[in-house]
């Protein structure tokens, strides 16, 4: 099962026009792991993009996930899938795509998360800290939650919910180490410019804490 220990800032991307132009920007400015997350869009509609993004991801030695569905993930070539509480299971992911694949859960409470712990998933998500429109109706659980999380797993926790360039640094003071960006990027004007400045900002901050970036 591969390791996303050394990954720190993972992106979830909609489909969008620009994926050609916008993924390679973002990933040059230091984003590490990438998603396709589309919950509006037919199947169909995300064959096409999702081959484009595992391609683009190959390129520059970066892992791209599928969200909800592995045999889509299995479709694209993906290095493998994110799922929820409600989705299929990480067993059947895992025995769907091999053992090799990256198979990533959410959790949303600590009783989601204990029982998390028993599956064979590659990271957990933890989240939303606070509440974001990327999820929406779902309520914020807040930082406790998160560091709570990271200190029972022996596995990566992606923290996600309003991450961007301004927080960043404090949410690594508090003891976060891996984290889910979404508008900080897809609403920026310049995503190659915001990657940098959070991919400094994140890198800045873990060196402060003795973290040697990976970046």
């Amino acid at each position: 099962m591969p390791s996303l220990l050394d990954r720190r800032l993972y992106l979830c991307v909609p489909v969008r026009e620009d994926l050609a132009s916008f993924v390679p920007a973002v990933l040059e400015g230091g984003v590490d792991v990438v998603q396709l997350r589309e919950k509006h869009r037919p199947r169909e509609e995300q064959v096409a993009p999702g081959r484009l993004l595992a391609e683009i991801c190959r390129d520059f030695g970066v892992p791209f996930v599928m969200n909800d569905d592995p045999t889509l993930a299995a479709e694209v070539n993906a290095d493998g899938v994110h799922v929820g509480q409600e989705d299929v299971s990480v067993e059947y992911c895992r025995e769907l795509l091999g053992e090799s694949a990256i198979v990533g859960l959410s959790t949303h409470s600590n009783e989601e998360f204990d029982r998390a712990l028993a599956h064979p998933a590659t990271y957990f998500s933890a989240g939303p800290i606070e509440v974001t429109p990327t999820k929406e109706g779902r309520p914020a659980t807040g930082l406790d939650y998160a560091l709570a999380c990271q200190a029972r797993s022996p596995r990566p926790v992606f923290v996600t919910g309003g991450v961007n360039e301004g927080n960043v640094a404090h949410l690594v003071g508090q003891g976060l180490r891996h984290f889910v960006v979404v508008r900080a990027l897809t609403e920026s004007s310049t995503p190659l410019a915001s990657a940098r400045a959070l991919r400094r900002a994140l890198d800045e901050a873990l060196s402060a804490v003795a973290i040697q970036p990976t970046k």
